[in-house]
C-alpha cells in the first residue's frame, strides 16, 4: 500500500490552523540577509524548493556561508561563479560541493559527527537560519524531521530563524524527531516527491569483503553500518545471523527485508531493545513509505546516536566502516585522496571508538585492497602526501579486504605490516613488503627466495619446558620445513596417523604438506614444535588451523610424534593455536575426532574453554568457545 493512499499520519486541517505562518518559498527566504551562516538540512531531506529560492536570490545576498552534512541531489549554490556570494562549509563532502570545495571556493570544516551540534548548542558556529524540511504538524502540533534528523534537530533549535518545508510525503519518523510548529517561523507547503537514493549494488570484491566482515558478526550483535557499497554487501551476508540489532547514523532499502526475516530483532540490545535506531536514511519510496509511523523505528539526533559512551553500552557492538587508504602501521585515511578532500570524517570515529570499548564489541575497517582497476594499492607503506589520518593507528582493530580480516589492536609496527601485507592485493606484496623492510618495519630476512613471500609473524616463537627439563621451541612452519615434514610423517605408527588423518594413509601428497608450509599465518596456521639435533631441527609436533571467514570460527588439528605423546604436547598447543587465534579476533575453533581418540577428546574436555561435543556415528565434533 503506497503512502499517499494511507490515512494521513498528519492533522488535515494543519494549514487552516496555521495559516498565519504559512508563505511561499520566495518570501520566506527574502528574510535572509547578506553577511549570515545559513544551515541546509541534509540528506535527501535537502528543502529543494528552499534551497531554489534561496539560490535564485544569490545577487542579493553576498558573504553568505551556506552550512550543511552530506546533501543529496543538486546543489545550485555550489557554482563557481556563485562563490562571491556563497561560500560553502560542508561538514561532508558529497558529490555536488566536491568540486566547489577542491578548487578552493568552498570550505570542509572536519570533525567529528558527535560534536557537531555541540558547535551549534554553544555558540561558537551561530547560526542565523535554518532551512529544513518536515511532515505537517499532527493534531498536537507537532512535525517530525521524517528521513533526516541528524544535526538538524540542534541546527532547527539553535537558529535564530527556522523555514520549514512542509511535505506531506515525508514520513512521520518516531523517536526524538519532533518539533513544535510553533518553534517555526515560517511554514511552506510543498508535494513533491522526497530525493531518493538505491543503495549501489554490490560487485565481487565488495562481496567478498561483506563475507569478512559478516563472519565476524555473531548472533546478538548490535551493527552500526557506514555508507556505500560495503555495508550493503555486509546486509546481503547476514542473512543466517540471529537477534541482530541496529543502532547506526544511516539506513538505506536494505534493512526493510532485514527486519521482515526476523534477522534484525534488536531483542538483545542493550539499549533501546526492539528498536532499530538511525538518525537519517537515505533510500526509496519504498523505505520512506515502510518507516512511516512504524515503531520499530526510532530516530534520534547525532548527538545521541553518535555518542561513544552511548555506543559502549551496547553489548556485542559493532562498528563497520569503510577508508580510502591505510599504512603499514595502521592509520587510516577516510577523508581525503591526498591533498585533495574527498568525503569526511562523519561518524567512523564515534563508533569506531565507542564499539571498540563495547562488551564483546568489534571496530572494523573495510577497503578494497585496490583502487583505480587494481593498479594503486589501498594499503600503502606510506600515506599520501597530504592525506589526513581519521582513525588513528591506536584505534584500528580490524582492517578487512578481499583477501581476509587482519587484527592489528596491540600489535607491534613490524606485526601490523605483516598482518596488512597478507590481506594486500597479491600484486602488491612483494613491493610492500620491500617497503616495510626499507621503513625498518621488518627484519631484511622476511622474504623468501624464490619470489614468494614468507609472512612470518616473530610472535609466534615460543618454548614449552617438559617434566623432564626438555625445551620444545615452538615457530609458524616455513617452506624450508618441508622435508622435515615428511619425515615427521613417515615416523608416526599407523594409529597416529589414522587418528589425525581420519585414514590410513602411507604417504602424504605434495599438496597437502605445501598446505602446511605455505600458509598465510592469520586464515592458515601452521605451527611445528621442534627439538634441536645434530642435522637441525627435528618437528616433533604439529598444530594447525583453517578459519572459515563465514562463522569466524577456525577448524584445529594437531599431531604429536608417538615418543613424544603423553607429555602434555598436545595440551600446550591447543592452547598456544587459541592464543594465536585470540590475537587475531577470531573467535573459536572446530574440531573432528574419532570415538577411540580418547587422549585427544581428553585434550579439548580439559582445555578450560567452553566446549560442546556431539557424536554422529564415530566421529565427535567439537565446538570450542574462547570467551
Amino acid at each position: 500500500m503506497s503512502q499517499m493512499s494511507r490515512k494521513p499520519s498528519y492533522d488535515p486541517a494543519w494549514q487552516e490552523k496555521y495559516s498565519k505562518m504559512i508563505t511561499t518559498a520566495e518570501e520566506a527566504v527574502s528574510h535572509i540577509r547578506p553577511g549570515q551562516r545559513v544551515f541546509i538540512g541534509t540528506g535527501c531531506a535537502q528543502p529543494q524548493e528552499l534551497v531554489r529560492a534561496l539560490t535564485a536570490r544569490s545577487y542579493e545576498l553576498a558573504d553568505t556561508q551556506l552550512v550543511h552534512l552530506l546533501t543529496m541531489g543538486d546543489a545550485p549554490y555550489a557554482h563557481k561563479e556563485l562563490s562571491q556570494y556563497f561560500s560553502v562549509n560542508s561538514f561532508f563532502i558529497s558529490d555536488n560541493v566536491r568540486d566547489i570545495i577542491q578548487e578552493g571556493l568552498g570550505q570542509y570544516t572536519p570533525i567529528f559527527l558527535s560534536d557537531i551540534p555541540g558547535l551549534f548548542d554553544s555558540g561558537q558556529l551561530p547560526l542565523d537560519a535554518a532551512l529544513i524540511h518536515v511532515s505537517p504538524p499532527d493534531e498536537r502540533g507537532m512535525v517530525s524531521l521524517g528521513i533526516s534528523v541528524d544535526i538538524v534537530k540542534s541546527a532547527a533549535e539553535n537558529a535564530a530563524l527556522v523555514i520549514a518545508q512542509v511535505n506531506p510525503r515525508m514520513p512521520r519518523t518516531l523517536g526524538d524527531s519532533f518539533l513544535s510548529v510553533h518553534d517555526l517561523d515560517y511554514l511552506v507547503p510543498v508535494d513533491a516527491p522526497l530525493l531518493e537514493a538505491a543503495a549501489p549494488e554490490p560487485d565481487e570484491v565488495t562481496r567478498k569483503i561483506g563475507e569478512y566482515v559478516a563472519g565476524l558478526v555473531e548472533d546478538g550483535s548490535t551493527l552500526e553500518l557506514g555508507i556505500g557499497r560495503i555495508p550493503h554487501a555486509v546486509l546481503e551476508k547476514l542473512g543466517d545471523k540471529q537477534d541482530l540489532g541496529i543502532h547506526t547514523e544511516m539506513l538505506n532499502d536494505a534493512i526493510i527485508d532485514m527486519v521482515e526475516s526476523g534477522v534484525v530483532s534488536g531483542r538483545q540490545k542493550s539499549i533501546d531493545r526492539g528498536k532499530v535506531v538511525a538518525s537519517f536514511c537515505t533510500g526509496t519510496r519504498r523505505l520512506y513509505d515502510y518507516i512511516d509511523n512504524n515503531p520499530v523505528f526510532a530516530f534520534h539526533p547525532t548527538e545521541y546516536v553518535n555518542d561513544p559512551f552511548l555506543i559502549a553500552q551496547q553489548h556485542k557492538m559493532v562498528a563497520i566502516n569503510v577508508a580510502l587508504e591505510i599504512d603499514l602501521t595502521g592509520q587510516v585515511c577516510a577523508d581525503s585522496l591526498g591533498t585533495r578532500f574527498f568525503s569526511g570524517i562523519g561518524g567512523q570515529v564515534d563508533f569506531n571508538r565507542g564499539a571498540a570499548r563495547a562488551e564483546g564489541g568489534k571496530a572494523i575497517i573495510a577497503l578494497p585492497s585496490t583502487a583505480k582497476g587494481g593498479s594503486v594499492s589501498r594499503i600503502v607503506a606510506q600515506l599520501s602526501a597530504g592525506a589526513g589520518v581519521v582513525t588513528t593507528r591506536g584505534d584500528v582493530y580490524y582492517v578487512v579486504t578481499e583477501y581476509g580480516v587482519a587484527y592489528l589492536h596491540g600489535k607491534s609496527v613490524g606485526e601490523r605490516a605483516l598482518a596488512l601485507i597478507g590481506i594486500a592485493h597479491p600484486s602488491f606484496r612483494e613491493e610492500l613488503l620491500h617497503r616495510a623492510i626499507e621503513f625498518k618495519l621488518l627484519r631484511p630476512e622476511m622474504a623468501d627466495v624464490e619470489g614468494k613471500l614468507r609472512i612470518e609473524p616473530p610472535e609466534m616463537r615460543t618454548t614449552y619446558l617438559l617434566d623432564d627439563g626438555t625445551q620444545i621451541n615452538f615457530r609458524p612452519m616455513l617452506p624450508t620445513d618441508e622435508p622435515r615434514f615428511k619425515d615427521l610423517f613417515y615416523a608416526l605408527s599407523q594409529q597416529t596417523v589414522y587418528y589425525r588423518f581420519m585414514s590410513h594413509l602411507k604417504r602424504i601428497p605434495l599438496k597437502q604438506i605445501q598446505n602446511f608450509v605455505y600458509v598465510d599465518h592469520r586464515n592458515d596456521v601452521a605451527i611445528a614444535g621442534t627439538v634441536p639435533e645434530a642435522h637441525g631441527d627435528e618437528i616433533v609436533a604439529i598444530g594447525r588451523y583453517y578459519l572459515d571467514p563465514q562463522t569466524n570460527r577456525a577448524e584445529v588439528a594437531f599431531v604429536v610424534r608417538d615418543e613424544w605423546q603423553g607429555r602434555g604436547i598436545g595440551k600446550f598447543l591447543l592452547r598456544y593455536l587459541a592464543t594465536i587465534a585470540r590475537r587475531n579476533g577470531i573467535r573459536g575453533f572446530t574440531a573432528e575426532t574419532l570415538r577411540d581418540n580418547k587422549a585427544m577428546q581428553a585434550v579439548f574436555y580439559k582445555s578450560g574453554f567452553d566446549v560442546k561435543s556431539r557424536l554422529n556415528d564415530d566421529v565427535y565434533s567439537f565446538t570450542i568457545d574462547f570467551a
